[in-house]
């Protein structure tokens, strides 16, 4: 197994030297612990894990104590098993003004995160890890996606083009590390253990009351509707629930970083639009399993292959940000005649509409749409299709084509 450096790493060591408290969040096995354990190497940092019971009965109990013990600079891994420690920390960081005392990991979103928030403002540096971009599979340079055509062009210079085959095999295999590096070599059996191991065991932390035979019917339901609009009302049918309870189940999808949303662009000089957000997985290999796909040829050519690609896509794009300590501003357009625009990136105070297709020749029928967006009050820049070309191009002036292998 080899260690696959991650572009966060930079972000890390520069965080380090300017807060006393770094938190990484994001979900099991994406390489949290991994990434940090090999930053450590040389220093006087120690570990400890909340995995261990007696570390966290310790933490819970007596915070104070379990400080002492394991004094700063430390990395505490799985640091959402004891909020009682956040209040110490903060004592601590307050007193001792010591950039990079703390080295935290949570397998939980920090929005969503108990305790921290109220506890540790103004003094941790929060990032969020997901599982390998295509970029750190590829050992490439990572920025955040933006559609300015020097960039594309020096962006895929960094990447070897590959094939519709090669990009839905990617899409099928996922892209977290265990698999990426040789550890694990069967997804399906990864994806099994996964859900058994880890996220059953974090859904019962989050949640006594979950009978784990529903939740994963729950998560199937789930996967099935990844690229779509919101509807809880046939999720919670799928899966045998009520629709409270697919509410909450949904949750703590979010809560452990396994979903994310796209939520509708709008502002006041857009009228008539919709208010439901589209549902994405971060790690298109977890959807594959749970809707039970069981090749990247069958599904390249089955009923789920454009809304598995949307996922990829989306969820790249997504990364490209987060992997660089950035947050992602990114929407969809619709309106209630469905006229639809499948990204609306905003950055720097203008729109970039991106539509996704699985096409190599895109037209511009596909950017007519894009004009929708004249109508805000931000000012609209470049537009772009992604597809499967396997080079960057131009439609017009103002809208490019992007192959999904050089996000």
């Amino acid at each position: 197994m080899h260690y696959i450096s991650r572009s966060l790493e930079t972000v890390v060591k520069q965080v380090t030297l300017e807060y006393p408290v770094v938190l990484v969040t994001g979900p099991r096995q994406v390489g949290k612990t991994t990434m940090l354990q090999k930053l450590m190497e040389g220093t006087e940092r120690r570990y400890v894990t909340l995995d261990d019971l007696n570390e966290r009965s310790l933490a819970k109990t007596d915070p104070e104590m379990f400080l002492q013990l394991h004094k700063p600079p430390v990395l505490i891994d799985e640091v959402q098993y004891a909020p009682e420690l956040f209040t110490y920390i903060k004592i601590y960081a307050d007193s001792h003004q010591e950039p990079g005392a703390f080295w935290l990991t949570g397998s939980q979103v920090f929005k969503l995160m108990h305790g921290v928030q109220e506890s540790l403002a103004g003094r941790v540096a929060v990032l969020s890890m997901t599982s390998l971009a295509q970029a750190e599979l590829c050992q490439a340079p990572m920025s955040p996606f933006q559609i300015e055509l020097s960039e594309l062009v020096a962006r895929a210079e960094t990447r070897k083009a590959v094939d519709t085959e090669e990009i839905f095999e990617r899409i099928y295999r996922g892209s977290m590390p265990a698999i990426a590096s040789g550890k694990n070599s069967n997804s399906q059996i990864f994806y099994s253990s996964y859900l058994s191991t880890y996220i059953q065991r974090d859904v019962k932390e989050l949640s006594d009351a979950v009978d784990a035979l529903k939740f994963l019917r729950f998560m199937t339901a789930v996967a099935a509707r990844c690229s779509q609009m919101l509807n809880i009302a046939e999720i919670a049918q799928d899966a045998d629930i009520n629709q409270k309870q697919a509410k909450d189940w949904l949750q703590i999808l979010e809560t452990l970083g396994i979903i994310f949303y796209l939520h509708p662009y709008s502002n006041n000089l857009l009228k008539r639009l919709v208010k439901t957000p589209k549902l994405y997985f971060y790690d298109s290999g977890l959807v594959c399993y749970l809707t039970r796909w069981s090749s990247a040829e069958v599904l390249q050519s089955g009923a789920m292959n454009g809304a598995m690609l949307e996922n990829y896509v989306v969820s790249e794009i997504a990364k490209t940000y987060l992997n660089s300590g950035k947050e992602p501003y990114m929407y969809y357009y619709r309106d209630k005649d469905a006229r639809e625009i499948d990204i609306v990136l905003e950055h720097d105070g203008i729109l970039n509409p991106i539509e996704i297709k699985k096409t190599a020749n895109p037209g511009s029928m596909l950017t007519k749409v894009f004009s929708l967006l004249d109508k805000a009050s931000v000012p609209r820049g470049n537009g772009a299709v992604v597809c499967m070309k396997q080079s960057v191009g131009v439609i017009d002036r103002e809208n490019f084509i992007v192959p999904v292998w050089a996000i």
